[in-house]
Order: structure tokens, then sequence, then C-alpha cells
């Protein structure tokens, strides 16, 4: 098996890694729990289950930017400031990311103090914990934020060298473009976050990362584009 073939298979399972652990922790572990009113209290009687949901998001953040580092040394040979550009900007993603995770476990230390201290929360503790939802949220829209412009830069280098079939990486393009449009909704209030319309808008690339994810497993990066990225060396 050649090294590029083994990266595409590697790119390939980050990709699923990152989607699947970012979703177990997010919407099957923590959303339940992290909505409606008495969020703290949720906190302190479900503390395991939000523990393990951001630890699944940090599994899932730290997976991000390796799909960019893995890709680097392919990307390259065609556009390496596009390449290194998605790179630290992926980077940059998961470092926000996780600071949202940070965030949700600082929220079960302050949901602990509450269990401990044997009384209802306080206006102290009920701003905290708001404050930290806060950062959460605030955390994971600069995060999308980061990642939908390093997602084009890849989906760009994929399009020109057709190291993948056109198809696939120009509905990245047009994915990102939607996911990214929605990131900016989200920001100046005009739609709310993990409401309906931020989703639709980010169910395509979501859908396309699991796709090229599957092609690059079992069909790898094109040889012919390969080989041509070799000759212009």
């Amino acid at each position: 098996m050649s090294k590029d073939r083994r990266t595409a298979i590697v790119v390939g399972v980050l990709f699923i890694v990152a989607t699947t652990a970012g979703l177990i922790g997010r919407v099957v572990l923590l959303e339940p729990i992290l909505k409606g009113a008495d969020i703290l209290a949720k906190v302190a009687a479900n503390q395991n289950q939000v523990a393990a949901g951001a630890l699944f998001g940090l599994v899932g953040f730290f997976a991000c930017p390796c799909i960019a580092i893995a890709l680097y040394p392919v990307l390259r040979r065609h556009s390496e400031g596009l390449a290194l550009g998605s790179v630290g900007l992926r980077i940059i993603e998961g470092v926000l990311y996780s600071i949202g995770a940070i965030a949700v476990l600082s929220m079960v230390t302050l949901a602990r103090g509450l269990v401990d201290g044997g009384a209802p929360a306080s206006s102290y503790l009920d701003a905290s914990g708001a404050l930290l939802m806060a950062v959460r949220s605030w955390a994971g829209i600069a995060g999308t934020l980061a990642f939908y412009p390093a997602g084009l830069m890849y989906y760009l280098v994929f399009f020109r060298s057709r190291l993948i079939p056109r198809w696939l990486s120009g509905w990245g393009i047009v994915a990102v473009a939607m996911g990214f449009s929605a990131s900016v909704l989200v920001v100046f209030q005009l739609i709310s976050p993990m409401t309906a319309p931020q989703i639709v808008l980010n169910l395509p690339i979501f859908l396309q990362e699991m796709v090229l994810a599957g092609w690059l497993i079992v069909k790898g990066f094109s040889p012919s584009a390969l080989a041509s990225l070799e000759v212009s060396k």
C-alpha cells in the first residue's frame, strides 16, 4: 500500500471520528441536559454524562486539525499556501472547540460545589453557570467560523487537482458556503443556534464529509491526479 493510499484511509477515518465523536458528545449526551431551565441542577444530577459528553467532544475536536495535518503532504504538492492555511485554521478551530468543552467540564465542577453545599443554587452560581454556557456557545460558533474557510481551502485544492471527483469537491465548496452563512446568521442573531435553519444549512456539509470519508477509505485519491502532481513537481 502506497503512502498516499494510507493517507487517504487515515483522513477518511479522521472525518468519521471527528463527526461521530462530536455528535455523540453534543447531541446524544449534552444537549438533553444543557438546555432549558435549571441547567446547573441538571448538570449536578448528571455529572458523569456531562463529563463523558465533554470528553467525546474533545476526541472529535482533536481529530479536526489532524484531518488538515494529514492532508497537508498531499495537498501541498498542488498549493502549499492553501494547504498550510487549512492546517492553521483547523488548529484554531480545534482550540476554540476545546475551550467550549473546558467550559462544560467547568460546569461539572460548579455543579459539584452545588451538591457539596447541599443548598439551592445561589444567584452567583446561576450567573457563573450562565457565563460558562455563553463561553461554550460562542467558542463553538467561533470554531465554525474557522472551520468553514479551512474546508473551502482544501476543497478548492481538491477541485483544481481532481484528487477526488469534482462533483464531490464541488459539493464541498457549496456546503461550506452554506454552513458559513449559517454561522454568520447566528453571530448577528438572525437565527438561533441549533434551530432548524442552522441545522438545514449545515446538513449538506455533514453528508458531504461522510460521503468523502467513505470515498477516501474505499477509493483513495485519484492515481492520475497524483501522477500529474508528481510530474509537475
